[in-house]
């Protein structure tokens, strides 16, 4: 980040580990230059598939993810975690009550620019949403909203379509009948990325981040190394234009 030391940055996302497997590294880049951080998740990650072996708690998912959330937290230096007590809305299927998908725009809105207030961000960053799931995209556009309505630069964390096309044809070998396949072209054209930011050095500190999520498999996991670097070491991000640009940049 550019005169970081004192800048407030803050992640919003959908779920429990979006912060992690999405956001990690520029979380860790932006700490290691001074900025305080804040990650601000939608949901607590309730329709999420629990990996096989981990014990859920009396609480329920929720309440396992949302410990998997904070411990990830505090090792990407993350100093302020608010959650917005929403539903996770799965993958596809009818949305249900007190989901994030069902839940009416202005709640969700209220929601979250209540969580903006409270942390005061100079800047905001939330995922691109490009990777197919609906969640991911009714963030990215409320958020996007909120940063234009309080006048804060907003940055897309994006899954470079490059990228993705590499992943895409790994898993069409390894993984065939992944419903990702089944969506399309996905991740953000390159030409439409602005920022590309070496974060190389936090490579280690991410896994131990991404290994905090005991219950989830990431997406980088049993990937050739190389292409878990071009995920994992360079971190891909589009200004969004149309809100404030004054201010602070990563």
């Amino acid at each position: 980040m550019k005169n970081a030391v004192g800048t407030r940055m803050q992640v919003i996302v959908a779920h429990p580990d979006d912060e992690t497997f999405g956001c990690g590294s520029l979380l860790l880049h932006a700490r290691n230059a001074g900025a305080v951080t804040a990650v601000c998740c939608a949901t607590r990650g309730e329709a999420g598939e629990v990996t096989h072996g981990v014990g859920i708690p009396p609480g329920g998912v929720g309440a396992l993810r949302e410990g998997e959330l904070r411990a990830a937290a505090r090792l990407l230096g993350v100093q302020r975690v608010d959650l917005l007590d929403l539903l996770d809305s799965g993958m596809g299927g009818e949305a249900g009550p007190g989901t994030l998908m069902a839940v009416e725009t202005p709640l969700v809105r209220s929601r979250v620019l209540r969580a903006v207030d409270a942390f005061g961000p100079d800047v905001i960053v939330t995922l691109d949403g490009s990777d197919g799931h609906r969640d991911h995209a009714r963030v990215r556009d409320i958020a996007i909203e909120v940063a234009a309505e309080r006048g804060v630069p907003v940055y897309l964390q994006c899954l470079a379509r490059s990228v993705m096309k590499r992943w895409a044809e790994h898993m069409s070998h390894e993984q065939a009948d992944s419903a990702y396949l089944t969506l399309g072209e996905l991740g953000t054209p390159d030409d439409q990325i602005t920022h590309v930011i070496d974060t190389t050095e936090f490579w280690q500190q991410r896994w131990t981040a991404i290994h905090a999520h005991q219950s989830q498999t990431s997406p980088f996991e049993g990937l050739p190394e190389d292409l878990a670097r071009a995920f994992l070491c360079r971190e891909h991000l589009t200004l969004v234009q149309d809100a404030a640009t004054a201010g602070a940049q990563v």
